[in-house]
């Protein structure tokens, strides 16, 4: 299924300029700048004080056991996770369910633990701002003051979250976009940065014409924008993100250590995992395993469809199997399972 092409195919209302230069990284401060020129909205001091740094010392406590020996592949050569992280679910069955059916870059996690406790303490506080901030952007940002196509209408609600670890200037995160298997389309995402600060990097997804690969000008046609996260920070990734950005935490050359954390940054992403997307439901590959969801984002021709298609490739020593199938929604994001066996050519 297609996204809505509004405004050069971006689904959203013209922007004043932005003055950056291409190949140029351009550094946003002013949250009312980064919510009018990226899929990003920021509020900081988020918590009161105190409840910020009894979060960051408790996961802080929890990273010092946080997984390093994650791998996976990337064009062929086989890379380890720069950074540390752990997965949090809110019941011991969710546990169980996390390392028995779901699937993370073609492997299940073995890291996933219960919700600690100050993390139940902040969670309603991060549901009732990302929210408004949903509905602010809906309202201020989107064509006829409406949800995108796809997204779901329904409160977000984070039932699990991924923390990640992040010591000292070098570890960081390469450009991506978040897997939205079980988030389903037009997903939205709330951020806690904690700890040293680090720039958040985002860059729009240029498609071209043709069947060729993107080359690092196609990337940079537009600069980079870094975003500034200090501590105590919440950033929102709005439910244009995943589809037309990619993100990333670059290596910094300095840090300005933190009285708590030292050189270490936590950052918390909750996400709202949605029943319907459940592995149970999602096609099986020829490997007859579950696949992933991922939208076309690169190539002009058939911008902004999603497909299901296998991921055993990432895992170190497997390969993939040519499975391919386009993925349906309704309006609201909700799967429209067809169940066909076979793979459908792109």
């Amino acid at each position: 299924m297609k996204l809505e092409d509004n405004d050069g195919g971006s689904g959203l209302p013209a922007k004043k300029k932005l003055m950056s230069k291409k190949g140029a990284t351009l550094h946003l401060y002013d949250p009312a700048d980064i919510a009018e020129h990226t899929p990003c909205t920021v509020i900081h001091n988020f918590l009161p004080p105190e409840d910020a740094n009894d979060l960051l010392r408790e996961l802080m406590a929890e990273a010092k056991s946080f997984d390093r020996n994650v791998t996976f592949k990337l064009f062929d050569n086989v890379v380890a996770s720069p950074h540390t992280s752990s997965f949090y679910v809110e019941s011991y069955d969710e546990i169980q369910a996390q390392k028995t059916d779901y699937l993370y870059n073609g492997a299940k996690l073995s890291d996933v633990r219960r919700i600690t406790p100050q993390l139940v303490k902040v969670k309603p506080r991060v549901a009732k701002v990302v929210n408004e901030e949903i509905q602010t952007r809906i309202r201020t940002r989107y064509p006829g003051g409406e949800k995108l196509p796809f997204q779901s209408p329904k409160p977000w609600t984070p039932n699990s979250a991924f923390v990640n670890c992040y010591d000292g200037p070098q570890e960081n995160v390469g450009w991506h976009s978040d897997q939205l298997t079980y988030l389903g389309p037009r997903a939205v995402i709330g951020s806690i940065s904690l700890g040293v600060a680090r720039e958040f990097r985002v860059r729009r997804i240029i498609p071209k014409d043709g069947g060729g690969n993107n080359t690092a000008e196609d990337a940079d046609a537009e600069g980079q924008i870094s975003i500034h996260l200090p501590h105590n920070s919440l950033l929102v990734m709005h439910a244009e993100m995943q589809e037309e950005w990619k993100h990333s935490i670059a290596p910094a050359q300095s840090i300005d250590p933190h009285p708590v954390a030292g050189n270490k940054r936590i950052n918390i992403t909750y996400r709202d995992y949605r029943a319907k997307m459940h592995p149970r439901y999602t096609p099986k590959c020829d490997c007859e395993v579950p696949c992933v969801l991922r939208v076309v984002q690169k190539k002009r021709e058939n911008h902004g469809k999603y497909f299901w298609m296998c991921h055993g490739g990432n895992v170190p020593g497997k390969d993939s199997c040519s499975f391919f199938q386009w993925a349906h929604f309704d309006d609201d994001g909700n799967p429209i399972w067809t169940h066909t066996s076979r793979k459908p050519k792109a």
